[in-house]
This record gives C-alpha cells, structure tokens and sequence, in this order.
C-alpha cells in the first residue's frame, strides 16, 4: 500500500498496520525498540525490488548510461531529504554517510579545533557525539560538559549558557567553538530545546545537532531553525535501508571544514608524485569512495512513505500511545504500595518523545537486574533494549553516580562492565528501554503492561542465572 493521506485516527493507523506492517501479528512480535531501528513498510520493500529488477545502475562516477541513471537518483534523493527537513536548498546541503555516527565523524574530523576553542557538550549525548571530544582534544580544544537540572534529567540551560560563556568575540566572524547535542534524548525521550540553537550561534558557536531520535515521530524545520550541522540516520526513521546516513550542513559551514585526508570520489583533481591534490567544490567533498547507489534511492521511498502518513499525524500517534504507556507504568504496584516501576525522565508527555526508560523494582524497592528482563521478556515475543543505549552520561545521571567515582579509582577496572560496576556499586548494569513509532499500537502497550505486572509483580529476589552483560 502506498499511503497517501494522513491517517487521522487510531483507526486508519490500525489499517496501515494491517496492510503495511502485517508482519508484526503474523509472527507474533510485540516491537519496542523503535528507537533502535524503525520498522519498513511492505511497500517500501517492494518499491526497491521494483528498481532494480526494472533497470541497470552503474557506478556513479563516469558518464555512462547507467552512471547517469545512478547520479540522476541521488540527486533527487538529495532534494527529497532538504525537503523533508524544508530546508533551502541554497542554504543547506545534504551529505550521505553510513549512519548518524558516520555524520558525525565527518565532522569531528575535519572541524577547525584549536587552543583557546571550546567543545560544549551536555551530558545527555550518544557515544558518536561524545567521540568528538577526542578530535577536540588531540586538537588542544578544552571539552565542557554540561550538567542535569532535575530528577526529569532535563538539562540545565543556565549551565548551558554558562559553559558557552556571554563575553563578546573579539572579532566579528570569529568561531569559539562547537556545541553539539541531540534534538530528543535516546535515553529518556526528553526533548531539548531547539531554541539553544540560535543562543549559541549568536555567542560564537557552530551547533551540531543530533536528530537522529528526533526525526523518526517529528518534524525539523531548518526554514525555523538553523543549526550548522544535522546528523541523521534513515533507518530509525522508516526501517529501509540501513547503512545510509546523512549530514545536512549548512554550505557556508562546510566551507569552513577542513579534511585531513582525501579518497575516490572526493577530489577534482590530484597528483601522486607532486603531492597535492584539490577537493570537489560541493557535499561530495566529504562523501568518500563509491555511494551506495542501489539504497540511497530508498531514502526518498522512506521519506514519501512517512509524508504520505503525515508527520504531525506520526507525531499525535506516538504522543497519545506514550501518554497511556507513562501512565500504565505509574500505576504498576506491589501489594505492599511499592511502586513496580521506577521511570526516568519526564512522566509526562510534554516536550518528550516516544522512548521511555525504566527499572524494575522487587517489593523492597531493589532493582530487577535488566539481564532477566531482556531474557524473559524476549521469551514472550518482546523485543526491547536494556542497557545505556550508548549514553553514559544519561545513564550516570540517572542512576546517581558520583563524578569522585568515575574520575578516581573506577578507571582501574579491569575492562569488564561487571567490574565497573562493583566499583561503582551498582545493583544493575542499565535499564530498560521500550519504544514506540508508526506501526505502533494500543495492544502492544498492554501485552507489555501486562507483562510486568505478570512477571514482577510481588516477585522476590532469586538466584536466577545471568549471562554476560552486553557493552556499554
């Protein structure tokens, strides 16, 4: 089915499950791990097969039937992705890589860090963008973290601000450095404002915007804001394909980017005997080698697909199925009064998306280690995350660990995440994640409610036996 109206009801978001995601209740899945990966449409399926079985695509760097074939399709694609985001096409350019993280090296890579400039990042940031700390400092640049407000792990903007520091550039044009940060947390759902965007800019700073959690159940406007850098990845968007990744940059930014290497498909020309060489003049500068030119025309399926749908629609669907899952969890208690659930972040919807992160709690307020949560929730058919979903600094926060701890003896761990966490005197190595986008619905809510309070509910701690913890 290839959707063409938005679905304004639970009703029609029942029929494109059937008819789009039919998978699901043929085999019995119970999905919750959206901000994992999302989920493809049948029809974005059959779209790819239709492609390349009904034509012939080359290697897009020549001028040869089949080169142009490819070269016509990515372009498109590249107008299909600033469209998206209502991006001006004079402003913005769209740069393909493997994944957000991939964006976000290209970058990091090739950003001028220097002494005297500043890395600002708040501490509720995935691992891809808290590796740009490492360019920065092998670079001389100083790192900034910036702190939680609250029990929401919101975080502060007074400290934001803070770190970004208010005193005026001593010449007009000048950068002082970096802020980077993710639209919504991949953590704890919580939204961030994109208004620091616009405040860091105007105090010197490139901002470096993380969307990826963000883009898969709302809509970024770059006509609105205006952030240097985008970092994007397709699948959690709309499942199909993986591997492809974006960075829409500002041009007048990636201008400003330095590379420290060349490779195929970068350069206009280059000597091997006189050592030089000079970059392509537009995004392909900072595409290195061959495009994946058989999948990158999915995005653009991927993006009709999910605009058919509607994104304000995605976005009330997904709203209204978290404000039931909050408050089901809320409502999970032992027969004693103790709640069975501890939440963390926002218990309410607002300024917070679809992915909701919790603890299991014993009678006696101790944590159900998440190992016999993945084991036994995934013997019901359910498939959900645990762990630190890749962000320390969320999962510090959220679990109260002191910095004397992690900047002291901690970094004598043996290298085992069991023996970092003895160190640190943790119960539990993570939490729980579930997660919820298009396909989504009511019924997988309450199998995973229902769960809980089947499972956890009054349980004791036993001697259950726990396999290895997975990494960080």
């Amino acid at each position: 089915m290839s959707v063409t109206s938005a679905p304004a009801s639970g009703t029609s978001f029942a029929r494109l499950r059937a008819e789009e995601y039919g998978y699901l209740d043929r085999k019995g899945h119970i999905y919750l791990d959206h901000t994992g990966a999302g989920l493809p449409a049948e029809s974005q399926l059959t779209a790819h097969a239709g492609r390349i079985t009904s034509d012939c695509y080359g290697n897009p760097h020549s001028e040869n039937p089949t080169a142009a074939a490819s070269d016509r399709l990515v372009a498109e694609t590249r107008a299909a992705v600033l469209r998206h985001l209502k991006a001006d096409p004079e402003e913005y350019a769209a740069v393909f890589t493997a994944n957000a993280s991939g964006a976000c090296r290209v970058v990091g890579e090739a950003y001028r860090f220097g002494r005297g400039s500043r890395l600002v990042l708040p501490l509720d940031n995935h691992n891809s963008v808290n590796g740009l700390r490492e360019f920065a400092r092998a670079k001389g640049a100083h790192t900034v973290h910036v702190p939680f407000a609250g029990p929401d792990l919101r975080i502060s903007e007074e400290a934001l601000l803070q770190a970004l520091g208010s005193r005026t550039l001593r010449r007009p044009g000048s950068r002082r450095g970096l802020l980077a940060y993710p639209a919504q947390s991949n953590f704890t759902g919580v939204q961030h404002p994109l208004e620091w965007i616009e405040a860091a800019q105007g105090l010197g700073y490139d901002v470096l915007l993380d969307a990826a959690a963000y883009l898969p159940s709302n809509q970024l406007d770059l006509g609105r804001v205006h952030p240097d850098f985008v970092t994007v990845s397709w699948y959690k968007v709309f499942g199909y394909p993986t591997g492809i990744g974006c960075l829409v940059a500002r041009r007048e930014a990636l201008a400003r980017l330095r590379r420290p290497w060349f490779s195929g498909g970068t350069i206009q020309v280059v000597s091997a005997q006189g050592e030089w060489h000079r970059m392509t003049d537009d995004e392909t500068a900072f595409e290195d080698g061959t495009l994946n030119f058989l999948s990158i025309p999915d995005v653009a399926t991927g993006l009709s697909h999910v605009q058919g749908i509607g994104m304000d629609a995605v976005h009330e669907h997904v709203t209204s199925l978290t404000a039931g899952l909050l408050d089901g969890l809320l409502a999970l208690r032992h027969s004693n009064g103790a709640p069975l659930v501890r939440l963390y972040g926002p218990e309410t919807t607002e300024r917070r998306g679809g992915s909701v992160t919790l603890n299991l709690l014993y009678p006696d307020g101790t944590v159900v280690d998440e190992r016999i949560v993945s084991r036994e929730s995934s013997a019901r058919g359910i498939s959900l995350r645990t762990g630190c979903f890749c962000n320390p600094g969320a999962g510090e926060g959220a679990f109260g660990i002191p910095r004397r701890l992690l900047s002291g003896a901690v970094r004598r761990t043996t290298g085992t995440i069991d023996d970092y966490l003895t160190r640190l005197g943790l119960p539990s190595g993570g939490a729980v994640r579930v997660s919820l986008g298009i396909p989504s619905n009511r019924a997988d809510v309450d199998a995973f409610l229902g769960f809980l309070a089947d499972a956890y509910r009054d349980r004791r701690r036993g001697d259950e036996q726990l396999s290895p913890r997975l990494r960080c």
